[in-house]
């Protein structure tokens, strides 16, 4: 019955996540969804920008504080280790949930296109939600999303976890997951003060996080093999790298 609870709990934290990640192309790119980042009645300017910053920030420290390995080898004392990502993936999603929810209009333009270079900058939006998916396909998105540890905990094998490889996107830059993100927030036809807003604080905090967490924990589980690849592969803006004679 353990066993039955955890694949339901992992499959159902993975469905809620695959929700919140295709409504996120429609809340960004005002398309489709109900609520969009530019939809709503809207309120106070410095009232709306202080409320989408605090929903911003709870995404950043929830993200910040249960991404970090001590924080997993303490929560994998209080529920099955095999859970522990699915529980990840679950509440960050919950919050992105919430961030759609309750989050305030901020409609003055500050640039707008047409025509070519309108489709054009669309096809880089699309792009960039593509490298996001494609991208955790190249390492082991089933992993990164916690299926894969509730399989194996069903078929009572060890928790293992993906060896380090260096392959398609990751030859180019360390963190192409991040690009996308960033191409996908920046690449706006109608670029609105709340989705510049949105862009701004998330670009901010993904290079921070990278460069000033994620980095130090991948050095200190993967070792040398990393500060190799740290040192020859740029970590999120390709060819940034000067190769030395």
């Amino acid at each position: 019955m353990n066993k039955i609870l955890v694949v339901l709990y992992g499959i159902v934290a993975y469905i809620i996540f695959l929700i919140a990640f295709l409504y996120a192309i429609g809340f960004v790119g005002n398309i489709v969804v109900p609520k969009s980042i530019d939809s709503g009645v809207e309120g106070p300017l410095l009232q709306s920008a202080l409320i989408n910053i605090g929903l911003l920030s709870l995404f950043a420290i929830q993200h910040t504080i249960m991404a970090r390995p001590a924080f997993k080898k303490w929560l994998s004392n209080y529920v099955n280790p095999a859970i522990e990502r699915s529980t990840f993936v679950l509440l960050s999603s919950l919050i992105l949930l919430l961030m759609y929810w309750k989050w305030q209009p901020m409609t003055e333009i500050i640039w707008e296109t047409e025509g070519t270079i309108a489709s054009i900058i669309t096809v880089m939006f699309y792009s960039g939600w593509l490298i996001v998916l494609l991208s955790t396909f190249m390492i082991s998105h089933f992993e990164l999303f916690g299926l894969t540890q509730i399989y194996e905990n069903f078929k009572d094998r060890k928790l293992t976890y993906p060896p380090f490889q260096i392959n398609y996107f990751y030859k180019l830059i360390r963190h192409p997951m991040m690009l996308g993100f960033i191409i996908a927030f920046w690449a706006a036809p109608t670029m609105t003060a709340g989705r510049l807003l949105f862009a701004v604080v998330t670009t901010a905090y993904i290079f921070v996080a990278v460069k000033f967490l994620e980095e130090k924990d991948l050095k200190k589980l993967i070792g040398e093999e990393y500060e190799t690849y740290q040192k020859e592969v740029p970590m999120i803006i390709p060819f940034t790298k000067i190769k030395k004679s």
